[in-house]
């Protein structure tokens, strides 16, 4: 299975953008992962089995460009905390939830990403980002308690 650029573009780019944004914290950075992401699919004749795996293959380079990148010195750009306020949310505890999932360490973001927002099990992340299904399931597990931590001393700092 092989689809034009535009085709896979049209499917998979927000996809790729969250995953990427989810990695590196930055609009520019994470458009820039898509773009790279985009080009090397055009330039590397690969076939895939289904639009599954194609989509599994366009994440994994998309996360490995991102991780690329922020272990990079060269970047400027605004901090994250100015990158999501410039991000439209339909409610103000969406921002919230992304904001403490972006303060979590990125292997544990990769995982929450995948799991949440790409709607991947456990085994389908252990094949992607190439770690055991028990290194995924702890690492959902320490994401979790913090995320949990986060919001609850949020809500608890919110109360009169």
């Amino acid at each position: 299975m092989r689809l034009t650029v535009e085709e896979a573009y049209r499917a998979h780019a927000d996809a790729v953008f969250a995953a990427a944004f989810s990695v590196c914290r930055s609009r520019a950075d994470a458009d820039d992962v898509v773009q790279d992401t985009f080009l090397r699919y055009l330039t590397k004749p690969k076939e895939f089995d289904s639009a599954a795996h194609l989509k599994a293959w366009l994440l994994r380079v998309a996360i490995n460009r991102a991780t690329d990148l922020t272990r990079s010195r060269w970047r400027d750009h605004l901090s994250w905390e100015e990158e999501i306020a410039a991000l439209p949310f339909e409610a103000p505890e969406d921002e919230r939830l992304m904001d403490a999932v972006l303060q979590l360490k990125e292997p544990d973001r990769i995982v929450v990403h995948l799991y949440y927002f790409e709607g991947y099990s456990v085994k389908e992340i252990a094949q992607l980002i190439q770690r055991r299904e028990g290194t995924v399931k702890s690492r959902l597990c320490r994401a979790r308690a913090a995320l949990k931590t986060m919001l609850q001393e949020e809500w608890n700092d919110d109360e009169p």
